[in-house]
């Protein structure tokens, strides 16, 4: 199953990306889950011989097999087949504080937790502000 970013297929996340948030359907049920997925993470690596620092890389998530935390969706996924869900890419975040924060809006606009519609089971909420926005008043 591929991921969908305004009805194109998405090969690659584009540059400067760091995450995305999402939206899985149900097209069986129409059920549905809103989550959040980084395209990269750190890793470290113990350093080189002689040397102290350890060696820190960037490496690609899973996002390209991802479909979400949601024990009832990751179920539902199990019993139906990845064919009958549709996963779609809602917005491009370019910071983790992004991410979390449209996150976190998407659910609480969808009240997913206010209806069986949607997998969501709870809503974490840890957002902080990555830097400063300049808008006309501030610059």
């Amino acid at each position: 199953m591929t991921w969908l970013y305004k009805d194109e297929l998405v090969e690659e996340i584009p540059e400067g990306v760091v995450g995305f948030v999402y939206l899985i359907t149900n097209t069986t049920n129409n059920r549905k889950y809103i989550g959040k997925k980084l395209a990269r993470f750190k890793r470290s690596k113990p350093p080189l011989k002689g040397k102290k620092n350890k060696r820190r890389t960037t490496v690609e998530s899973d996002w390209r097999d991802y479909y979400g935390s949601s024990d009832a969706l990751t179920a539902d996924i199990e019993q139906i087949g990845t064919e009958h869900f549709k996963r779609e890419i809602l917005f491009y975040c370019y910071s983790k504080g992004e991410c979390s924060y449209i996150e976190a809006r998407e659910q609480f606009r969808h009240r997913v937790l206010e209806s069986d519609e949607w997998y969501n089971g709870h809503i974490r909420v840890r957002v902080h502000q990555s830097q400063k926005i300049l808008t006309e008043s501030n610059k």
